[in-house]
């Protein structure tokens, strides 16, 4: 095992190194008796870890000699007593650009040390600082070198590309064993064990080099023997010291017992050749020690997935986002309890940390889709960080203590679901590799090394469908403290056959289930899982579930179940990938089947980095302050305004519609049909000025339309197509083929709103058309509009209403009659000055937009281009109309929805008022 010398031992052993070594000068005489001493003092043979005068080849060709690399960890360049230490960085560092060079980048080290005997200059590479003292005063920078004794805590960031790096380098071996005929569950558990095992000896669960050393010097260089050489290895590793036979190996009996079942099961033998072998060693030279298991286990999963092999990194959740969902589910809550503990200054401070210790142990976290563990990682580091604390706070400084006695946060806390074997497995590892992170970072607190062999508690890891499995066959609801994690995303529209059947298990008997999205099965789970419980859960999913006809169908039968929103994050882009951000928008939110005091709401500014967090007496399933309930569909307008209906419906085959150069052909040979020719206009060409038109032949008299014959081969092969539906309604429409089966054509000027639009555009680009204009079914039109109309709904306010409440196409806007429109509340009592300044500013809009003949609607509302007139012109309009609503101005979106929701609510339950004032 590695050495258990305490850091009062170290800095001991330091000081007689220090008056040992004060008059040493020759750097070829002494400089490699100075270095083996200088490992020493921590407990470690300079031997196991690092080699004198390793080999590099410079741009010239030649090689230069580094005085000691400890491969992936420490460089040292040593110079006789007063040489320039500044020359000597500079050498090291070349060495280190010829190691990149040479393709030796995994062996480039974290750390760069200097010294001439007399001083020290420590360079923490990946840090960029810089630790600079003279050898008298080692013993008081020996914490500089706590990665000698394994315990320096790994640099926690995501972003690191050594997570990339290293299951790039796992994946090698991956298809180096695949391709050599061991495939399938033997290949995952195997790669499962081999990284356990590389990450033991760089993090001193094993000793130092232990594995690699027992690869290359006790297997053959042809990896004939390799296979059977690891399955023994794999065997030691499971049998306790008082269970091994006498005759063992002594480089294997130097294994420790790790237990925690990861090598129990006998695994069939891995047959090496040497291109095999060659990878495992590739891997070993890597240091290990700098993953972070947080987000390792996404990376190595995908590894076992070979077409997403491309994007390597693309699919684990960043801790950023993570960390989200767990500070606000009770990180938050409980950090600040520890600090008004530590604020405490009666004698009740040591109970009151004992307790608070008591609690943190006593937790228990279900993640009923966990993946690769993720979550439960990241939760478990945070407890372990907190358990540190609290100990430190009651026993630091004490020295000689039993940690293994005082630390207990164990990985036996955390609870999984996972639908697939392989990556339960990893997360159980990743546990177990974050449990001796902390461990290291409690040693190193407490002031002695502390390392949780065998491993005793493990992580409760099941496989199944938790869309179908009893989620107390994993955890007893009473036992569960919270409920996390990020559910698949999956829209209503994708799932397949297996994925809609697992959503009608659970949501069958919901109205209109068949909106939902794969994710709110999860939510129909914990809102039976958590009834008569203090539980509260929180998960990610995609905002599609606080939007649109979804929140109604989800919402209304949670909240019939008795659940209360907690807190929520509105939207934000989740970034879910190691090299770019995921194109994904989604929310989070906490809720529990009891209500809290204490209920608060996320706002995330563009970007998703800057958040202003308020409290709010309800959270409405929209995510603004509000009452629990989701709005539903309406069938007229809430308001005593004009109600908005479609345009043209003509079920054609596309025999009455044209583009210009179809138009022209089609006159040339039937020059009667030009007068019945009308522009056709749908959300697309609306919005982007494309020019199309439709053949009306619903006003032609049949004598005109006998002498067109061309047009008659048109009307009969709608005639046909309609016959040939399999709808009833349809082929009853066969009986009149000149006209459509929804026809709304108004006899004077008529407002039109895309139904489908750009979510990136800050408003939908609505306007007036002639009646001479056919629309189709793809807009809206208000036949009664005036500009009045115009300028409420092409208002700030109105767009706010929309982001929130209309459904989605992808992630563009779909404007819905009844959903939108109808349930809209447009401001109350308004004045005639009032109603004058609006019409006034919306006038402007138009008349702004006429200034720019040759731009089209999508070019005019490019949120890019939109020429700055007009962006003004909608300025001093939304402000029109928000005065209509109060007087105060709004300073968000989300100001904006919380008032919309209030006045909603209130015109629901009494029915509308006037928008005029009466005079």
């Amino acid at each position: 095992m590695a050495s258990a010398l305490s850091w009062n031992e170290i800095r001991d052993r330091a000081l007689k190194f220090s008056r040992e070594w004060a008059m040493a000068s020759r750097e070829t005489a002494e400089a490699k008796s100075f270095w083996d001493a200088f490992f020493e003092v921590f407990g470690k043979a300079r031997r196991t870890v690092a080699a004198f005068e390793d080999p590099v080849r410079n741009l010239k060709g030649q090689y230069g000699f580094i005085d000691l690399l400890w491969r992936g960890v420490l460089v040292v360049e040593h110079k006789s007593r007063g040489k320039d230490l500044a020359k000597a960085h500079t050498q090291a560092v070349n060495y280190i650009q010829d190691l990149e060079r040479e393709g030796r980048g995994v062996e480039v080290p974290r750390y760069l040390l200097v010294s001439d005997f007399a001083r020290f200059a420590l360079h923490d590479l990946e840090e960029g600082t810089t630790d600079e003292f003279p050898l008298a005063d080692l013993h008081k920078h020996i914490r500089a070198f706590a990665f000698i004794k394994g315990e320096k805590p790994v640099r926690v960031d995501p972003e690191d590309p050594a997570n990339i790096k290293a299951a790039e380098i796992m994946g090698g071996l991956h298809d180096t064993l695949k391709a050599g005929g061991y495939a399938g569950a033997p290949l995952e558990r195997f790669l499962v064990r081999v990284l356990f095992c590389l990450f033991a000896e760089d993090t001193g669960i094993f000793e130092p080099c232990a594995f690699t050393s027992f690869i290359e010097r006790r297997t053959a260089e042809d990896g004939a023997d390799l296979g059977v050489h690891l399955a023994r290895l794999f065997e030691i590793l499971d049998t306790p010291p008082g269970f091994r036979q006498r005759n063992l190996d002594e480089d294997l009996a130097a294994f420790p017992y790790v237990n925690g079942q990861l090598f129990r099961e006998r695994l069939p033998f891995a047959d090496f050749n040497r291109a095999m072998r060659t990878a495992l060693v590739a891997c070993t030279h890597f240091n290990w020690g700098r993953i972070n298991p947080a987000v390792f286990g996404s990376l190595f999963q995908s590894v076992m997935e070979p077409g997403e092999r491309r994007q390597i990194g693309a699919h684990y959740t960043s801790e950023r986002d993570i960390l989200k969902v767990i500070r606000s589910l009770f990180l938050d809550d409980l950090k600040a309890e520890l600090e008004q503990i530590k604020a405490d200054r009666s004698t009740r401070r040591k109970a009151r940390l004992e307790e608070f210790h008591d609690k943190i142990a006593r937790l228990t976290f279900l993640d009923p889709a966990c993946g690769c563990g993720n979550f439960l990682v990241l939760t478990y580091r945070e407890l372990r960080l907190l358990e540190t604390e609290v100990l430190n706070l009651l026993h630091g400084g004490q020295g000689n203590l039993d940690i293994a006695a005082l630390a207990r946060v164990s990985v036996n806390q955390m609870y999984g679901i996972e639908l697939l074997e392989w990556p339960a497995r990893i997360a159980e590892v990743a546990l177990w590799l974050m449990d001796h992170q902390m461990n290291q970072v409690l040693g190193e607190a407490l002031g002695n090394y502390f390392v949780r062999l065998p491993l005793e508690s493990t992580p409760h890891i099941h496989c199944g469908n938790a869309l179908r499995m009893d989620w107390s066959e994993a955890i007893a609801p009473g036992k569960c403290s919270y409920i996390l994690g990020n559910p698949p995303f999956v829209g209503g529209k994708f799932q397949d056959g297996e994925q809609r059947a697992d959503l009608r298990a659970v949501a069958g008997e919901t109205k209109n289930s068949g909106l939902l999205d794969y994710v709110t099965g999860w939510y129909f789970k914990a809102a039976g899982f958590i009834q008569g419980t203090s539980i509260v859960a929180g998960f990610v999913s995609t905002n599609s579930i606080t939007q649109g006809e979804q929140v109604g169908a989800l919402w209304n039968a949670l909240f019939r179940r008795g659940l209360k929103i907690h807190f929520g994050h509105r939207t934000f882009a989740w970034e879910s990938a190691a090299r770019g951000k995921a194109h994904v928008h989604v929310v989070i939110l906490g809720f529990g089947a009891f209500d809290t005091p204490v209920k608060r709401i996320t706002d995330y500014a563009e970007g998703g980095e800057h958040a202003a967090v308020i409290q709010v007496k309800n959270i409405s399933p929209y995510l603004v302050e509000g009452p629990d309930s989701a709005i539903s569909n309406r069938s007229k307008p809430l308001c005593d305004v004009p109600q908005i209906g479609i345009g043209n419906k003509p079920i054609d085959d596309g025999n009455y519609l044209f583009t210009p150069a179809q138009k022209a052909e089609f006159i040339k040979v039937e020059p009667a049909a030009k007068a019945y020719f009308k522009r056709w206009i749908g959300s697309e060409e609306f919005i982007n000025g494309i020019e199309r038109w439709c053949l009306w032949l619903g006003d032609c008299n049949p004598s005109e339309l006998r002498a067109m014959p061309e047009a008659r081969k048109r009307v009969e092969a709608v005639k046909d197509f309609r016959l040939s539906s399999k709808s009833p309604p349809t082929r009853k429409l066969a009986a009149t083929p000149t006209r459509f089966h929804v026809e709304n054509m108004p006899k004077r000027p008529f407002l039109v709103i895309p139904e489908v639009s750009s979510e990136k555009r800050l408003y939908i680009p609505i306007g007036f058309l002639k009646p001479d204009v056919l629309c189709s079914n793809l807009v809206k039109i208000m036949p009664d509009a005036a500009v009045w109309h115009f300028g409420i709904l092409s208002s700030a306010l109105h767009m706010a209403w929309v982001r929130q409440v209309c459904g989605r196409l992808e992630s563009r806007y779909r404007y819905s009659s009844k959903l939108v429109y109808n349930n809209f509340p447009w401001p109350q009592e308004v004045s005639e000055k009032q109603k004058a300044a609006v019409e006034e500013a919306a006038q402007r809009v138009l008349d702004v937009r006429k200034e720019f003949p040759g731009s089209t609607l999508a070019d005019l509302y490019d949120p890019v281009a939109m020429p700055p007139k007009l962006a003004k012109a909608h300025a001093a309009l939304d402000k029109a109309v928000a005065r209509c609503y109060r007087k105060e101005p709004f300073r968000s979106d989300r100001e904006r929805v919380e008032h919309l929701f209030a006045l909603y609510e209130t015109l629901a339950a009494r029915g509308a008022q006037p928008i005029l004032k009466e005079k």
